[in-house]
């Protein structure tokens, strides 16, 4: 095969042709597409055409899947797909997947299904240009500060206005509590980049108030989301999108009104998230076990 990559951005995004996703990928194929995910941090694939044993393989190429979800029932078919399901939930904040737990996704990877016929793109930001953006003072405080990541965190839409079905998939979500701490800039384990580690899921930041919890937080995300960090996918069906959970966040934009808009996404198992000075994340509430191993971490 002849592997092209084509820059979808300067800072973030690339889309990989000349490989068929459909059959077996050799070592070298596979270390090509690790690389250009590991240099631009989020890969699609126009026309994968994958059903969900294939989606599986092709997320295995990267590491031990994990389950769907630490609370979230699995899609029918396959006890490592999640349904990103307009129906059920519309995921418009920006976080990074399951970083409430001890060690968050390593990758995640998202097949179109249904796609609305117009609206529903995916936002992904680069952690890493976040960081670098950062003035030197800023930086400095953002080295030393942890933060607090729960799934009983604080929903993006008031609860009133809720449907019961929505109510009932929240109380789904939440049935068992996890929290976890962070650092708010975590070294990546391959390429030794540093990101801001935030997101949807923190509840504050350790040894900070709420109010100076939200300030410093409000700051640090307007870094991750300006706009020369984003790449903004437009989905078709049948694509495959691979993006590093580690340095990215993330955003499905509800711009599509009440057109169904399917996904199914399959994760990797993460290694637990080191700061700058080598000092690991750990657990505050819940067991994960059963959701996701610990991976080891693996040189550049």
């Amino acid at each position: 095969m002849t592997i092209s990559v084509r820059k979808l951005t300067s800072r973030i995004g690339a889309e990989i042709t000349g490989v068929d996703l459909s059959a077996p990928l050799d070592a070298e194929t596979v270390a090509a597409i690790r690389q250009a995910l590991n240099t631009h941090k989020a890969v699609v694939f126009d026309g994968a055409d994958l059903d969900q044993q294939g989606q599986e393989r092709v997320a295995g190429y990267f590491g031990d899947l994990t389950a769907a979800h630490p609370t979230v029932p699995p899609a029918e078919g396959s006890a490592a797909v999640l349904a990103v399901d307009s129906t059920q939930s519309k995921a418009n904040q920006w976080h990074t997947d399951v970083t409430f737990v001890i060690n968050p996704p390593a990758i995640s990877t998202l097949r179109s299904i249904t796609v609305p016929p117009y609206g529903g793109e995916t936002l992904i930001a680069d952690a890493a240009g976040a960081y670098r953006d950062l003035p030197p003072a800023l930086r400095e405080l953002a080295d030393g500060l942890w933060a607090v990541h729960s799934n009983d965190y604080d929903y993006a839409v008031p609860p009133e206005t809720l449907t019961e079905h929505q109510k009932a998939y929240n109380d789904t979500f939440t049935s068992t509590v996890f929290e976890t701490a962070h650092p708010v800039v975590r070294v990546h384990p391959e390429t030794e980049e540093r990101g801001l580690f935030i997101g949807g899921f923190v509840r504050r930041l350790v040894g900070l108030s709420n109010t100076e919890s939200r300030d410093i937080l409000r700051l640090l995300q307007a870094y991750v989301t300006r706009p020369e960090n984003i790449l903004r996918w437009s989905w078709s069906p049948g694509q495959l999108l691979i993006f590093d959970n580690r340095i990215t966040q993330h955003y499905a934009i509800d711009n599509y009104d009440d057109q169904p808009r399917r996904l199914e996404r399959i994760t990797v198992a993460g290694d637990v998230p080191v700061s700058i000075s080598g000092t690991q994340s750990y657990v505050i509430t819940g067991d994960s076990s059963h959701y996701s191993a610990v991976a080891e971490s693996r040189a550049a």
